[in-house]
């Protein structure tokens, strides 16, 4: 019997993860001025058990104002860089064999200074301390958002330089894989989509243009860390709204970013403005993914609303993604990964503390059928 294929190796850019799984990035909103505290260790930690191969550690700001919200993750101090040092030392210690550990950096532009989801969600208001957000242009993300300040050259090269910062960090605490976020209306993602970005200058008034701050940010990055360490992409399929990203839009930048270095893409979509009417349901994003890896070649992963192993297995199967990803699903089940292989017919290693609730020594939710 051959092995499914969600559970064979993947190789990506310079490095191998051990299964086609990926854990998504997923914000906890807990962290103290970027820093990692003990929620991370418990998360990480639990992520690193969960059967996943690649596992990739939430957005993480590279400036205090590139944060999302007050208690998001920051790589831009020392005193950052020390706190996640702790959580992913800690989680490699117990991770299953051969799994890698990614980091998504990112900038949330105009959507930046915004309430925890369970604070409401909206922008911070006087009395929560608020800052000045930054965009492609001085156009807010939705009514009652911030009006951002409109990055000069100047401000471009500062954020550029902030990546760059935060990519050294990362490769000084052993990440094999970065992830440069641009999608979900974040900063990259607003310069690239024609419903935020009003420029006429080099950064925008064509597609090309719009292009030309994602290419300029792969480009330092990637001159930045070593070879061993693969840089990918997580871009948007579709904005969801007339005038927006298309599809079309998305493959002619990815293949882009493929020829600056970009060795995998991480397709999403979504998230740029608040009047997009998103079409969710099972896969949704799939068929975005299944276009962007047969026109440009580069080793994709899809994600958005896949739960079951069969149907991951089945999209790999399809040949339609290189790699599953799956996020509120490892919230649910931090042992998504053991039960995929118990459900595909897979031996997979878990730690030995934990042997004893294999399916074959304890029959677990057959008891319950009884």
């Amino acid at each position: 019997m051959s092995t499914p294929h969600l559970f064979t190796p993947l190789a990506i850019g310079p490095v191998t993860a051990p299964n086609r799984i990926a854990v998504a990035p997923m914000c906890q909103y807990t962290a103290d001025d970027g820093s990692m505290t003990d929620w991370h260790l418990q998360h990480v930690m639990n992520l690193a058990m969960s059967g996943a191969g690649l596992v990739m550690v939430e957005a993480s700001g590279v400036e205090r104002k590139g944060r999302i919200t007050h208690g998001c993750v920051g790589l831009y101090s020392d005193a950052n860089e020390r706190a996640m040092a702790r959580v992913l030392a800690a989680s490699r210690a117990v991770a299953l064999p051969g799994t890698l550990f990614g980091i998504q950096l990112g900038h949330a532009g105009r959507k930046a200074s915004a309430q925890r989801p369970w604070e409401g969600g909206g922008s911070l208001q006087a009395e929560q301390d608020p800052w000045q957000t930054v965009s492609a242009s001085a156009k807010p993300f939705g009514p009652n958002w911030h009006t951002p300040e409109a990055l000069d050259d100047a401000g471009i090269a500062h954020t550029v330089a902030a990546f760059v910062q935060a990519a050294k960090r990362s490769a000084r605490l052993g990440y094999e894989v970065i992830e440069l976020h641009m999608t979900h209306g974040y900063l990259v993602h607003q310069f690239l989509s024609p419903i935020s970005n009003m420029r006429t200058d080099q950064w925008g008034g064509t597609h090309e243009k719009r292009m030309a701050f994602a290419l300029h940010l792969m480009d330092a990055v990637k001159a930045a860390v070593p070879a061993s360490i693969a840089i990918g992409v997580r871009i948007a399929g579709s904005d969801w709204i007339d005038g927006g990203v298309t599809i079309d839009d998305a493959i002619q930048l990815t293949a882009a970013l493929k020829a600056k270095g970009a060795a995998y893409a991480c397709v999403s979509s979504g998230g740029l403005d608040p009047a997009a009417r998103i079409k969710v349901g099972p896969g949704y994003q799939v068929d975005f993914a299944d276009a962007i890896k047969k026109k440009t070649g580069i080793v994709t992963r899809a994600v958005g609303m896949i739960v079951s192993p069969e149907q991951a297995e089945q999209i790999l199967a399809d040949g339609k993604a290189d790699q599953i990803a799956l996020a509120r699903a490892f919230l649910d089940n931090p042992r998504w990964g053991w039960h995929a292989a118990d459900a595909l017919g897979v031996d997979l290693p878990r730690p030995p503390q934990y042997d004893r609730a294999r399916k074959a020594l304890w029959p677990g939710e057959a008891l319950k059928r009884g």
